[in-house]
């Protein structure tokens, strides 16, 4: 008998505690939120590889300045203890630090074979296609909206750096077209090097 009533009003306890979060507006304590969101993108569309492999991994090799909490050092985004693929303590996001151009005359298949391929791979991970203030490659290193163990990369959204990453975020390739579309040549000005706006 103690324990139907022991049973009954835990409940009770747990009916009433479900009902005024519902009235509170939350629903059910087992339903997702109502307002629940993915961030809107470019759906099936793809970001440029070429735009990566000359303008945007080099951003991450590249030792840059580093703000944590006020304690200034420079490193690079592919670094041990940062993104680095092997010794990395950096989330998601891995880099090989050596991974070379791909060969101009190698074909997809040979090119996604790559140490550079996987960069790209992993840095696609990152982003929300077409949406770069929704993506956290470019977040993280502003320390905007989001937690960067790394710390603050770029002091703002204006650096050639940051820029480099929105520019390659924003613009993803014609709707239908793979990541080696040759309407990547827009990116580049005429001597080849990177558009950044």
């Amino acid at each position: 008998m103690t324990i139907k009533l022991y049973n009954s009003r835990l409940f009770i306890t747990l009916a009433t505690a479900a009902t005024a979060i519902a009235a509170c507006g939350g629903g059910s304590p087992l339903d997702n939120p109502p307002t629940l969101a993915n961030p809107a993108g470019a759906a099936g569309q793809k970001l440029s590889y070429a735009y990566f492999e000359r303008c945007v991994n080099p951003v991450l090799k590249t030792p840059l300045r580093i703000d944590i909490n006020g304690a200034i050092s420079v490193n690079t985004c592919a670094s041990a203890g940062c993104h680095d693929n092997a010794t990395g303590t950096g989330g998601a996001l891995r880099l090989m630090a050596a991974a070379a151009p791909a060969a101009s005359a190698a074909t997809p298949t040979e090119v996604r074979a790559t140490d550079m391929y996987k960069n790209y791979y992993s840095s696609l991970g990152e982003t929300v296609v077409g949406a770069p203030d929704e993506s956290r490659l470019l977040n993280k290193p502003l320390v905007r909206g989001v937690l960067h163990g790394g710390g603050l990369i770029f002091e703002r959204a204006d650096t050639a750096e940051a820029k480099t990453i929105r520019f390659w975020i924003g613009r993803p390739m014609p709707q239908g077209q793979d990541e080696f579309s040759s309407a990547a040549a827009s990116m580049f000005d005429a001597t080849g090097a990177c558009r950044i706006e």
